[in-house]
């Protein structure tokens, strides 16, 4: 479903389109984001790690970087909004062109590479005052000598104003960040920022593109650290049968194409933690039946960004709406009660 300022966006390249977006948003915000949008049903409400979600719908990191648009993001209708990810200093990210649309598969290709002005820069901007939850999304500079100070440094100036902070192994687009999602490393990092963040919530945020081993020792890992939820998860260094000319343009895939990868990686997830921990579903997910198939499948709330990229900001309302009918069809009074149903 296409929307109204669809071609005057498409006509611009994909990075020069983002930033534009972005900053009416942060102008729709400041002008105090007049006729903003909301669905209103107690149904949708819920609570997941100590934490009250007017519905389950969150905006992935990635599309508000350095917290520029918070307040309008939350207009839209999001009951929580990640900002990020932020890295202790400013860093320009990889050479440009790195942002890429797959229009006739509905997916993006991004190598980004962490731009961000940095976490100082970012925390200043955040508004005091916010109609939902707030996540900032941490991750390390790519010339880091010690990466899990980083991370450390980041949580700790999160934890002054976020309601939740993700710790970010997950992108495919600084060199060797990934290698933090497994053994003695990923242990390492967990306890430095379980220790960091105190009792603020601290998510993790995981690659989609694990076998059934690494997950097996992610999931025991999240659960001896004490981390309050799972992100399922980010971009994929994969690729299923594409047709877009950018195809084969280098980065993590995310759109449409990744919905199975991320539904299998969900349930995987699922099963490894035996419902231990609130997951989060991440990937492909572009409609209130989508939604509605990851809260079903385990995920407790759940994520979107790529999908806006081509429907549009009315997506929101929409999924929303069909949460609601769909959750009255089977007769399930919350998003709670709905979680893992199967």
């Amino acid at each position: 479903m296409s929307f109204p300022m669809r071609p005057a966006l498409f006509a611009l390249d994909a990075e020069r389109a983002h930033r534009l977006t972005i900053r009416s948003l942060a102008l729709w915000g400041r002008l105090g984001a007049p006729g903003g949008r909301s669905v209103s049903d107690n149904r949708l409400a819920t609570r997941v790690a100590g934490l009250d979600f007017a519905n389950p719908l969150g905006l992935a990191a990635g599309v508000d970087k350095d917290g520029e648009a918070v307040t309008g993001l939350h207009a839209l209708g999001f009951g929580a909004v990640e900002v990020g990810t932020l890295t202790p200093l400013p860093q320009p990210g990889n050479p440009k062109p790195r942002l890429f649309r797959l229009v006739e598969d509905e997916a993006v290709i991004n190598r980004m590479g962490f731009n961000n002005g940095g976490l100082d820069a970012a925390l200043k901007r955040l508004p005091a005052q916010r109609a939902g939850v707030l996540g900032l999304n941490v991750g390390a500079n790519k010339d880091a000598a010690d990466r899990v100070a980083d991370y450390v440094a980041g949580v700790s100036a999160a934890a002054r104003v976020a309601d939740y902070v993700t710790i970010n192994v997950s992108s495919p687009n600084t060199p060797g960040l990934r290698d933090l999602q497994h053994g003695s490393a990923l242990r390492d990092l967990l306890a430095a920022t379980r220790a960091a963040a105190g009792t603020l919530p601290l998510f993790l945020k995981v690659a989609p593109d694990l076998d059934h081993a690494a997950i097996d020792d992610i999931a025991a890992a999240v659960i001896d650290h004490r981390l309050d939820a799972l992100i399922i998860g980010n971009t994929t260094i994969s690729r299923p049968a594409l047709v877009s000319p950018n195809a084969g343009e280098a980065g993590g895939l995310s759109g449409a194409p990744l919905a199975a990868l991320a539904r299998q990686k969900l349930a995987e997830f699922r099963t490894a933690t035996g419902g231990a921990i609130p997951l989060i579903a991440v990937g492909g997910i572009g409609s209130g039946a989508e939604a509605y198939a990851r809260i079903r499948a385990g995920a407790s709330l759940v994520q979107l960004y790529s999908a806006m990229v081509y429907a549009g900001p009315g997506l929101l309302v929409r999924i929303l709406k069909d949460l609601a009918a769909l959750l009255g069809r089977d007769g399930y009074g919350s998003i709670t009660e709905a979680v893992g149903a199967g």
